[in-house]
């Protein structure tokens, strides 16, 4: 298994997000696939669990260092999958260079506006493409909840300098911001993209070591993702998560 952060947000963004995409699905009705935009993906674990289920998928990546992890992880596919599979170089502030309007169903922004000083902009440029009645899906830290991890850490200093600010230093050593939900919530809405659901990801265990594994005994796994999904769910337990899942529709 992988580190457990890591198994933890990539478990629970999936199932919310398969949650947000049956909903979409009419009952009954055969299985339709989407038209996938991720900006920012990293190596591509949801984009690619997404093109595995037969949706068309392109991710569009700034970082050289992750658009070649990217393109390794496609690579590493089988043919049907890498057909469904478009990398771009690119940043998601500029999808006008690349996409028309309203041509994707579902956008993914994972972790990326916490590296933007302002995020309006990022969202503007993702309401463009996203066609009416699509789904807009962010992950991104919790504002509210800055000092939780210092605090479970016993670094009294960072927790009380947490309270009020937006600003923090990841685990990579990168200065970065958080968002907090209601601001977000009315950006949102501003731009014709209104908040629908949210989820918290992360209550438990985000004060883990950098060296946690997720346990390798299936029922131990099976408990703790149990327990973070119950938590991610749940007043108030979700609104101290260390990030938030926010699902908005396209009116």
């Amino acid at each position: 298994m992988g580190g457990l952060r890591n198994t933890v947000r990539q478990e629970l963004v999936a199932r919310q997000l398969d949650e947000q995409l049956a909903e979409r699905q009419g009952s009954g009705e055969p299985p339709r696939f989407l038209r996938v935009l991720d900006i920012g993906p990293g190596q591509g674990t949801q984009a690619l669990r997404l093109a595995r289920a037969g949706h068309q998928v392109t991710g569009l990546e700034s970082d050289p260092a992750m658009l070649g992890a990217l393109r390794a992880a496609v690579a590493a596919e089988p043919a049907e999958v890498r057909e469904r599979f478009a990398v771009l170089q690119g940043d998601g502030r500029e999808t006008g260079r690349h996409f028309g309007p309203a041509c994707f169903d579902v956008v993914l922004c994972h972790g990326v506006l916490m590296y933007l000083p302002d995020p309006e902009p990022m969202l503007a440029a993702l309401a463009r493409v996203l066609a009416p009645g699509g789904l807009l899906s962010l992950l991104v830290r919790n504002g509210d909840a800055l000092a939780m991890r210092p605090g479970l850490l016993c670094d009294w200093d960072r927790a009380v300098a947490a309270f009020g600010s937006d600003a923090y230093v990841n685990r990579l050593g990168l200065a970065t911001r958080a968002d907090r939900r209601e601001p977000l919530a009315a950006m949102l809405a501003g731009i014709g993209v209104p908040l629908r659901s949210w989820y918290g990801v992360r209550v438990f265990t985000d004060a883990a070591a950098d060296s946690a594994r997720a346990p390798q005994d299936p029922h131990e796994l099976r408990a703790l993702l149990e327990a973070e999904e119950r938590a991610g769910r749940t007043d108030p337990y979700r609104g101290v998560a260390a990030l938030l899942h926010l699902c908005a529709v396209k009116s």
